[in-house]
């Protein structure tokens, strides 16, 4: 695999790992609506509330391990962009880009 498909492919990782994160936060949202319904409900009991809320803290604790994962990955692709910026920008030449930029606009007019 050549470097700059293991880059594409570690960016797809993190975009993955975002859309599950906002999924799951979205049934962690929906599990802790439906343990609060649950407990305004007169034939609940304590302990089935419980167990409603304890499935809620079971996805809260995937939920903080894939948010440690993405802290993690994103660090790493940010340095990967910061670097790429910066050989871009040494090996940019300036003339050659405005010479560029003043053709183009000569053919727009």
């Amino acid at each position: 695999m050549g470097r700059r498909k293991v880059i594409e492919v570690y960016y797809q990782d993190i975009c993955n790992i975002s859309d599950t994160l906002v999924k799951l936060v979205s049934s962690y949202r929906l599990l802790i609506g439906g343990a609060e319904e649950y407990n305004g409900i007169a034939l609940a009991t304590k302990h089935e509330v419980k167990k409603a809320l304890k499935r809620a803290d079971n996805l809260g604790d995937v939920i903080d391990k894939l948010i440690k994962a993405l802290d993690e990955t994103n660090f790493n692709y940010l340095e990967y962009c910061a670097l790429k910026a910066e050989i871009i920008k040494t090996r940019l030449e300036m003339d050659y880009i405005i010479a560029e930029i003043e053709e183009e606009l000569k053919l727009d007019n």
